[in-house]
Formats: structure tokens, sequence, C-alpha cells
């Protein structure tokens, strides 16, 4: 196994920022320097020790374990072709007060990334960042681990999963795009100015941020919100649609593969009284054995059905049909129903 880059002999990644930590136990401070006596104090990067090095080499016997550090995607890939498996580690850091100017990885890892995945087709990506990330050499790779920052225990969690000791069930709370142009500002507002210059910044996505942009202009992205994988399979059936003042929808989820595991059924509302939105009114988290079988109730609250009226000054629900679905994320709607909401007005 051909353990490649990222960092992964030293720690996991800690964001920066007002939220970052220094643990317990070993850490590793990596000063990233600046133009300001703040840019040095907060500018660092920390990495939480142990490394998924260690963590791998942990659990995977008497299989032999070896380390290339990424400089060289050359010599990355030659160690990768002649592997069994390859996993290869992106990192990304990120704090406050500070804007990426790209979705690529830094430090030209998306290069080293895509050399491994061609040299050999059973390479897994995991990724420690911040934000969603373009993705070139997706479909060279076996499978994609996104990480995030995970923590001071992050690198046991990271091997959990990838040698099915912990069966995921994470769901992404951002979009992962096909491109930049998918994206309501597609270059950085700003960028390339002098400091303290003057510029507009538009907001032609109003209210529907997200997910709920990418409905608006029908572009595919590549992970949708909402988007998760498991080492087992589930079914959802017998949709059942309630309306009146709110909607409720209860439905029946099933474990239809051979591991226990847990599902997160996302219920979608499609149409608001004839006028179609992709909006997430609720979701819940259903742990399932193998061939069992529970029913779920998501109660929406009423505001995730309504529209803010300035000049009442109130959340206006809209009387009619509206329209819902259970997916498995926000481009899914597979199991759809609906039912009749009355009209009202909410206080703020």
């Amino acid at each position: 196994m051909a353990v490649i880059g990222g960092n992964a002999a030293l720690g996991v990644l800690s964001g920066g920022g007002s939220s970052q930590v220094t643990p317990a136990g070993p850490s590793h401070i990596v000063s990233m320097g600046g133009n300001t006596e703040i840019d040095v104090l907060t500018r660092r990067q920390i990495w939480f020790g142990p490394g998924p090095l260690d963590a791998i080499r942990v659990r995977t016997g008497k299989s032999e374990v070896v380390f290339d550090d990424g400089r060289y995607p050359s010599a990355a890939a030659e160690l990768a072709r002649n592997a069994d498996v390859a996993i290869v580690f992106g990192t990304q850091w990120n704090g406050e007060n500070e804007d990426t100017p790209d979705t690529t990885l830094p430090h030209g890892q998306d290069t080293l990334i895509a050399a491994v995945t061609a040299a050999n087709p059973r390479t897994v990506v995991v990724l420690e960042t911040g934000n969603a990330v373009s993705t070139p050499w997706l479909e060279q790779s076996a499978a994609v681990l996104e990480a995030w920052y995970p923590g001071q225990h992050g690198a046991d969690a990271i091997a959990d999963v990838l040698f099915g000791q912990v069966n995921p069930s994470g769901r992404l709370p951002v979009t992962f795009h096909a491109s930049l142009d998918q994206l309501p500002r597609p270059r950085l507002p700003g960028f390339g100015l002098p400091p303290d210059s003057s510029y507009n910044i538009d907001f032609p996505e109003g209210s529907d941020v997200g997910y709920r942009w990418f409905a608006k202009t029908g572009a595919k992205p590549v992970f949708p919100f909402g988007h998760g994988l498991s080492y087992t399979t589930f079914a959802v059936s017998d949709l059942k649609v309630e309306g009146g003042k709110t909607l409720t929808v209860s439905f029946a989820v099933k474990n239809t593969g051979d591991r226990a595991g847990a599902d997160v059924p996302q219920v979608y509302l499609r149409s608001a009284a004839g006028k179609a939105q992709t909006r997430l009114i609720g979701f819940d988290k259903v742990e399932l054995a193998p061939g069992e079988q529970k029913r779920v109730s998501v109660v929406a609250d009423p505001r995730l059905l309504a529209s803010f009226d300035t000049a009442a000054h109130g959340w206006r629900v809209a009387g009619g049909e509206y329209r819902v679905s259970v997916s498995d994320d926000a481009s899914d709607a597979a199991l759809e129903g609906g039912a009749k909401v009355a009209a009202q007005l909410l206080k703020p």
C-alpha cells in the first residue's frame, strides 16, 4: 500500500482563525508568515498528531505500507504504480479574514493527485479541506473521502472509514461544483486590485444560496449538497404527506444491504403553491441493521414553506398545493408527494 502526500506522516490539519486550538498530545505548528504582526501571530497551520500514516499501518497488519511525501509527482506516481492500493492526501488550509483565489488545491496538489490516480486506478483520495474544491482527477480515482478538518483523533477516524471499521454516514453540507462557471461569482471580487480599492460585489443568487442556486440555474454539480455514501444500501418507500398549517412527511426506510449503517433521508420542498423551488425542510438519521426497516416522520417548520413579506413584516405562507421529495441529496427526487397547506402569516 502506498500512502502519499498531505503531511500524512505528521498529522491532520486544523483550520485557522479563532476556532483554532492547540490540542493535548503531539502537535506540529507551521508558521505561514504574512505582512503584518497579526499575520505572523495568526497565520499558522497546526497539525494534530499522530498522522494518518501511523493509523493506517496499525490497521494493515502484515501488509507493507510505503510513504512518499508527494513533493515530486513523478516519484509518487511510480510508487503508486507498483502498489496494490494507493491512498493520496490533499490538504487546503483556510482561516477567517482570508479568501481563496480559486478552488484548486494549493501547492500543485491537483497535479500530484492526477499523477497518482493515473498510475493506479485503485487510488483513494482523502481530502482535508475547509471548502468544496475542484476535482479534475475525479474520474481517474477509485473513491474520495472528504475528511474536512477532522480534529484531534482525525487520523483514527480517517483510517476507521478507509478500512471499514466504521460505516460512514456523513453528508455534504456544501455543493461540489463541476466548474467555476457554475458559481454565482466565478471570479473572486476584488482579486488582483491594489489594497484599499473600491469595487462592487453582485449577488445574483439573492436568497437562493448554495444548492438552491444550482437548482435555480439547472447546473449539475460533481457532488450535490447532502451527498454521501455508505458501505450498505438503503431504500425509502410508502410516502405519506399531510398538509394543514405545515407539512408532515412520513416514509419507511430499509437497510437493503448486508452491513449495519445509518441513512440520512432528506426532505426537500420542490414547489410551493405552484411555484417551483428547492429547499431542505427536514432530515433524519436512522440507524438500521441489515434488513431492518423503520418509519420516519419529519414535520417542517412552517417558516421553511414561507417567503418573507417586508410590508407585513412577517413570513407569508401562500395557500395551495405543496410538493416534496424524499431524497438522497438536493439533486435527487426519487420519491415525491404533496398536500395542501393553508395560507397564513407568521411572526418573524
